[in-house]
């Protein structure tokens, strides 16, 4: 991800899209390793063909939470990270080792009164189906 100045309110208008966009992958089964020794996600399902194969899937699944939270920090970066007040995400389909993700957001509601902005966000696989959505609200009441 690049480094980027975080936008201001004066940047944002409704319907326009946080850019450049996320791109993640392809995941590689090392990348899920690292992501479950920060995480403390020991889950042998995520890192043990076996074991994913004996629960039914066809290799072992990427940790739902390493998707979501490359969105969260890139959406983060783009609108100040001391801005954000919430996100909240859902796992529409697995994340699996070699898949490329591609990171959108869109300025979805502005809040003149409180200064609120609510980012819609969405991640999408090499094959166009998306894997997750999510919500981001940032506060700019403070300046920058």
């Amino acid at each position: 991800m690049s480094r980027q100045n975080p936008l201001g309110w004066d940047d944002l208008e409704t319907g326009s899209s946080l850019s450049p966009g996320l791109h993640l992958g392809p995941i590689s089964r090392t990348d899920i390793v690292r992501y479950q020794g920060a995480s403390g996600d020991f889950q042998p399902i995520h890192h043990d063909e076996p074991f994913a194969k004996e629960a039914g899937y066809e290799a072992p699944l990427v940790v739902g939470m390493y998707p979501a939270g490359a969105l969260a920090t890139w959406a983060a970066a783009r609108i100040g990270p001391h801005r954000v007040r919430s996100f909240r995400c859902r796992f529409e389909q697995m994340v699996w080792p070699g898949d490329s993700l591609t990171g959108s957001g869109v300025i979805a509601e502005l809040d003149e009164e409180q200064r609120l902005v609510t980012v819609e966000l969405a991640l999408l696989n090499q094959e166009n189906q998306v894997v997750l959505t999510a919500s981001l609200t940032a506060d700019f009441t403070e300046p920058a």
